[in-house]
């Protein structure tokens, strides 16, 4: 039973994270102006998706364990590339 409430807790500290992410990406297009994806945008879809993964584990759901495993990697794909990037740039 706490444990219930433990994971459900967890789960919606999970989504608020995730979702913040579209307020980080409007915050950060609106100062450009110009639509732009901050690193922090990636960042926070990675803990996110990480927490929500783990609930969706808990929840022992499949559509849900498979849509953010996948994200999972998409996130962790984009940072790698973006930090490559930079290490390249610096190179130079």
């Amino acid at each position: 039973m706490v444990m219930d409430k433990i994971w459900l807790g967890i789960g919606f500290f999970a989504q608020a994270i995730f979702a913040s992410r579209f307020i980080v990406q409007w915050i950060a297009s609106e100062r450009a102006k110009e639509s732009v994806v901050p690193v922090s945008f990636w960042f926070l879809s990675l803990f996110g998706g990480i927490l929500l993964f783990m609930y969706a584990l808990w929840r022992r759901d499949p559509v849900f364990v498979l849509g953010q495993g996948t994200g999972i990697f998409i996130y962790s794909r984009n940072l790698y590339l973006i930090y490559r990037k930079k290490k390249m740039e610096g190179v130079k």
